[in-house]
């Protein structure tokens, strides 16, 4: 059987929900997060925002410098989540299998539904039921999403991340080694920030150079190599997730005497970023809630939780993130007995988003939006 994959992603989805519900912010650089005079954080940012350079887990100061004219308002979580229920409950009209890999985006399968000759006429014969189903988020949800289709997990999710926003992007199997060649080699899941450095010094800046590296990968990543090679020619051979998936990932630390000494503190949530940071990549997953928690000596426990909208998977966001909790009520007022961090909404992670002109060497991307 041939797969038709769909890779749905909706655009800049907090803030599209709060410019829909409040038109006054339409087409104005909106930052959903903490006042710059909270020493809070981004937790989202509209595609106006966006292109002052504004990212989520920035700190909202950074993103005042960066965007002067930037609208701040805090988020809504419970709204994004009954949005999402909402858009969920309308792709599960299509008939497609269904991953939901976070609150803003899912895989569909509709194999069953599109089988032809080969694989790229199956993949041609879902493209009209992708373009309508952007037209009904449109017209029922007055919200843009952009849609990859290809013919595994990995390709659809470039194609959705290709012609952001309001995009549709088919990648054919014939060919889809040559689409890949000029991408950066971030745009491969499971290339952060530590993996990319080594691989740039290796001589490899794209997915066409990985292509023609001629040495074992493993000696560059070791146990990755192999993945990481498959990726690069296109092949990708997971299945969709449907039963019960990992929920979080936390890590603590019960000190031997009880302590507010801020430098063992820090040193202590960086350790735990990067086993957690470890374990995401390791997952080719991100998590878009952080959580901090905190047991005084007379055993006294909080927690505190911060969400952004694209999932994180690099040590320095979540440790960032982790200090601005505990700064932000803060919370080491006292020694403490217990300290623990923990992230949650686990997904697919997020690499920068592809900026690359329509044509690519031997084929041509079939496209909306």
């Amino acid at each position: 059987m041939f797969r038709v994959i769909l890779h749905l992603d909706m655009d800049a989805f907090y803030a599209s929900v709060e410019q829909r519900d409040h038109p006054a912010f339409k087409g104005k650089p909106l930052i959903v997060g903490a006042a710059p005079a909270q020493r809070g954080v981004v937790c989202a940012a509209s595609y106006e925002a966006r292109k002052f350079g504004v990212r989520s887990a920035m700190p909202s100061s950074v993103a005042k410098r960066l965007c002067p004219d930037g609208i701040f308002i805090p988020p809504r979580m419970a709204r994004y989540r009954e949005e999402s229920d909402a858009i969920m409950r309308l792709i599960s009209g299509t008939g497609a299998i269904i991953e939901q890999v976070s609150i803003d985006e899912a895989y569909l399968d509709l194999s069953a539904a599109y089988q032809r000759d080969d694989a790229d006429a199956s993949l041609a014969a879902a493209q009209p039921q992708a373009a309508a189903l952007k037209e009904q988020i449109r017209a029922e949800r007055q919200l843009t999403t952009s849609i990859g289709i290809a013919a595994n997990k990995f390709l659809a999710k470039l194609g959705s991340d290709f012609q952001k926003p309001d995009g549709l992007t088919l990648i054919r199997e014939q060919g889809k080694a040559a689409f890949l060649r000029p991408l950066p080699i971030r745009s491969i899941h499971g290339v952060g920030q530590v993996t990319e450095k080594v691989l740039l010094q290796a001589g490899i800046e794209t997915i066409g150079d990985l292509q023609d590296y001629p040495g074992d990968l493993r000696a560059l990543v070791g146990s990755f190599g192999p993945v990481l090679k498959r990726f690069g020619v296109g092949e990708d051979d997971r299945p969709l997730h449907l039963g019960e998936e990992r929920k979080s990932i936390s890590s603590e630390t019960t000190f031997a005497r009880d302590t507010e000494d801020r430098k063992i503190l820090r040193a202590c949530l960086r350790e735990q970023a990067a086993e957690i940071s470890a374990k995401l990549k390791h997952g080719e997953i991100g998590a878009q809630t952080v959580q901090v928690k905190l047991r005084y000596g007379d055993f006294t426990t909080l927690t505190r939780r911060i969400s952004v909208e694209e999932p994180l998977t690099e040590t320095a966001d979540i440790y960032r993130l982790a200090c601005h909790l505990l700064a932000r009520d803060r919370l080491v007022s006292r020694p403490l007995r217990l300290l623990g961090l923990g992230v949650s909404g686990l997904g697919e992670a997020v690499f920068r988003q592809l900026a690359l002109p329509l044509e690519v060497p031997g084929r041509r991307l079939e496209g909306g939006g």
